[in-house]
């Protein structure tokens, strides 16, 4: 009997592994794992064929118009430039999974090394943004639902829904400009450039976050009224139930479910609305220096930092999707 145990053992606990890797969370995370992988190699070969394919040369802008053939040859040589456009790319692509990303042309720099300065300071920015967004579009949403049930405060509605169109459609560069002027030129309150200090992430996070804050918040209102004609809240609402159990408890939890989603996609759109405000105020971050490289046609950085924003905003649909699926795990069976 013993020996009969020692024999299935091994095999029942090789069952239970297969049985787990054909389970729906498996497959699930397979599928999302094998998305990532794909989205981000046709994000690499789509930003190494567009760089490249842009007339000019690198070298020569990063050396000037003054330096020596002889000089701007040696370089393109070092840098493997002078090689077939498919022997960089295998190249290029290695050295993603290595971690070399290359060398600046213009600083010389180890284009990881470059990145790693940069990022902490979007990705404080950003992260900010998100928060500021997150805190103004919540409450905000929510109150107006409650205040405009049932075509309450007509008037109310009009100058929320007419501001949060407005405020929602200006471009984050124009209002990073229209901040500057009112708060850092007429007013003097608030520093317009550079990082240096608290009150100089002011004005750009709050470049980043009103439109989305806006718009967020009117889609959580939309979302809360519909909450608030279920039958669950007229339950509450009949046994008269203090308002703020009503409404905390039962209403906003549910109208919040969707606004997990739209809270990712707006922390993706954060990511690459950085790279416009962080011109406007001289943020010392990826968004500036990718248009800086752009301009000295720097490729390694130019196609670090476009993998770093891809990835970036890749991981967070990730992230969105796995907490989706725990919050409602018939969607990953469903899907699998």
């Amino acid at each position: 009997m013993a020996s009969t145990t020692a024999e299935h053992g091994p095999t029942t606990g090789q069952g239970r592994v297969a049985a787990a890797l054909q389970g729906p969370w498996a497959r699930f995370a397979l599928r999302r794992g094998g998305r990532l992988l794909v989205s981000l190699w046709v994000l690499f070969t789509a930003s190494f064929l567009m760089i490249h394919l842009i007339p000019g040369d690198p070298v020569r802008s990063a050396l000037g118009p003054t330096a020596p053939a002889s000089l701007v040859a040696a370089r393109r040589a070092s840098l493997g430039l002078d090689d077939p456009l498919l022997l960089q790319y295998l190249r290029s692509l290695r050295g993603v999974f290595t971690g070399d990303l290359g060398t600046s042309m213009t600083s010389q720099l180890p284009v990881s090394q470059v990145i790693g300065q940069r990022l902490p300071a979007t990705v404080q920015m950003a992260l900010l943004a998100f928060l500021v967004t997150m805190a103004l579009a919540v409450p905000i949403g929510v109150a107006m639902g409650v205040l405009t049930r049932g075509g309450r405060a007509r008037r109310r509605e009009l100058a929320f829904s007419s501001g949060s169109v407005v405020f929602g459609a200006i471009p984050e560069f124009l209002l990073g400009v229209g901040l500057v002027f009112v708060f850092g030129v007429e007013l003097g309150w608030l520093p317009v450039a550079g990082q240096e200090g608290p009150s100089s992430y002011v004005l750009p996070v709050l470049a980043l976050a009103i439109g989305p804050a806006a718009a967020l918040a009117r889609i959580l209102r939309v979302e809360m009224l519909a909450v608030l004609q279920t039958d669950y809240v007229r339950t509450a609402r009949a046994k008269r139930l203090p308002p703020s159990k009503t409404y905390l408890r039962h209403a906003v939890p549910n109208a919040l479910t969707s606004t997990i989603t739209l809270g990712g996609l707006l922390l993706s759109a954060l990511i690459a609305g950085t790279v416009l405000v962080e011109n406007v105020f001289a943020w010392p971050g990826l968004g500036s220096t990718i248009v800086q490289s752009i301009l000295l046609k720097d490729y390694p950085v130019v196609q670090g930092i476009v993998l770093v924003y891809g990835a970036g905003v890749l991981l967070v649909n990730l992230v969105v999707d796995v907490v989706l699926a725990l919050l409602d795990p018939r969607s990953a069976i469903r899907e699998s």
